[in-house]
């Protein structure tokens, strides 16, 4: 019982693990917080990109004219879309929690 008592070798191992265990647990979570922030910053250039698209259309008509009886035969008249601007096309209004993270230290990435 008294070598029992006195052996330290599994109490050294165990706290080296665990000392090693929380180092690594707390760089994992820095780690994944940093990888967290650079997919929303990725996921708001997509949405920024998105948002910038020009989804205006136009097409034209036509129209045909009889000379001899001076009537018109037959039109078609065009159409014509614009796309106007949204409230979050350009996130000027939509900030996200990375933007301002990143803010912060003083250097923006666009």
């Amino acid at each position: 019982m008294k070598a029992l008592w006195k052996d330290e070798q599994g109490f050294v191992i165990s706290a080296e693990l665990v000392l090693v265990m929380t180092i690594a647990v707390l760089a994992m979570i820095v780690g994944l917080s940093e990888v967290a922030v650079a997919v929303n910053t990725e996921l708001n250039d997509i949405s920024n990109a998105i948002g910038s698209l020009n989804q205006s259309y136009v097409y034209s008509g036509f129209s045909s004219f009889d000379a001899a009886s001076e009537k018109e035969k037959s039109y078609y008249l065009g159409s014509r879309f614009s796309d106007s601007t949204d409230d979050c096309d350009l996130n000027t209004t939509c900030d996200l929690v990375a933007t301002s993270l990143i803010g912060s230290e003083g250097s923006s990435r666009e």
